[in-house]
C-alpha cells in the first residue's frame, strides 16, 4: 500500500548514496527499524538542511511506495543532541547505543519502550557528557536485554532457585548460579551482581559506577546472554581505555 507515513524517529545511521542522496537507518516507536532515502539531501540548498544526521531525533513525513525504502518528504527536528557533536566520547557512546539497538531490534516490529529508552539515553548523554561511561553503556544494554525478553535471572540461582552463594553466571541457565550449580559458568563477583541488579531496577540516570573488574564481568554476562539466546555479538560497550 502506498501513501504518506508520519512518525518520530532517531537517525541510527546515514550513508551516502549516488551524487546527492543519503540512505537512512531509522528507529521509530511504531514501526521499529526502517530504511529511508533522503533525495538531494547532500546538495547545498537541500530543504532538509542538516536535520538527518546520526543521533538526531526527528519528526518525519515519509512516502511509502513499492520500494523497501521509504522516501523522506518532510523533516522537523525534535532534538538535535548538539552537544554530542562537540565531544568524541559522547559521539562514540551514542554510536554504540544506536548500533546495539539496530542489531538487537533489527525488524519492523514496533517496540515503543525501546524507542523511549534510546531517546532517554541520547538525551542523558547530551545533557551531561560525563555520563559517557562504561557503566552507563552497560546499564543501557541490560535494559535492551529486558526489552528483548532476555532479562537475566539475578534474584536467585537460575538452575535451582537458591538465593544463597550466588557465585557464577551462566547464559545457558539464564543468569546467576549458586556454588552447587556453577559448572559451565564463569565467576561473578558480588560487586558485579550488585551492579547488574541496579542496572535492572534503577533508571539510567541513577545507575551507579563500578570498578573495572565488575564492568568486565557484567559485559561478559550481557554478551553471552545475547550470543546464546539471540545469536548476536555486539561491539564492545565502550572504547578501550
Amino acid at each position: 500500500m502506498s501513501g504518506s507515513v508520519k512518525t518520530e524517529a532517531v537517525v541510527l545511521r546515514s550513508l551516502r548514496y549516488g551524487e546527492a542522496d543519503r540512505i537512512l537507518h531509522l528507529y521509530t516507536p511504531d514501526r521499529g527499524r526502517i530504511g529511508a532515502i533522503a533525495k538531494g539531501v547532500r546538495r547545498t540548498r537541500s530543504r532538509f538542511g542538516g536535520r538527518l544526521e546520526p543521533f538526531f531525533r526527528v519528526r518525519l513525513v515519509l512516502y511509502e511506495g513499492r520500494s523497501e525504502l521509504l522516501t523522506v518528504t518532510s523533516v522537523e527536528t525534535v532534538d538535535p543532541h548538539a552537544r554530542l557533536r562537540l565531544d568524541a566520547g559522547g559521539l562514540d557512546s551514542a554510536a554504540r547505543a544506536c548500533d546495539a539497538v539496530s542489531r538487537v531490534f533489527e525488524t519492523t516490529e514496533p517496540h515503543p519502550a525501546v524507542y523511549n529508552l534510546l531517546c532517554n539515553q541520547l538525551a542523558l548523554l547530551d545533557a551531561d557528557l560525563d555520563r559517557a561511561t562504561h557503566a552507563n553503556a552497560l546499564a543501557f544494554r541490560v535494559k535492551l536485554l529486558i526489552a528483548a525478553g532476555l532479562a537475566p535471572q539475578l534474584a536467585a540461582c537460575a538452575t535451582c532457585g537458591s538465593t544463597e552463594h550466588l557465585v557464577g553466571f551462566s547464559a545457558a541457565a539464564g543468569g546467576v548460579v549458586c556454588s552447587a550449580c556453577e559448572a559451565a559458568s564463569f565467576p561473578l563477583d558480588e560487586s558485579t551482581h550488585a551492579f547488574m541488579t541496579a542496572a535492572v531496577s534503577r533508571p539510567l540516570a541513577d545507575v551507579p559506577s563500578a570498578d573495572p573488574r565488575s564492568l568486565r564481568q557484567a559485559e561478559r554476562a550481557i554478551g553471552e546472554m545475547l550470543e546464546h539466546h539471540a545469536h548476536l555479538r555486539l561491539r564492545p560497550a565502550a572504547r578501550p581505555l
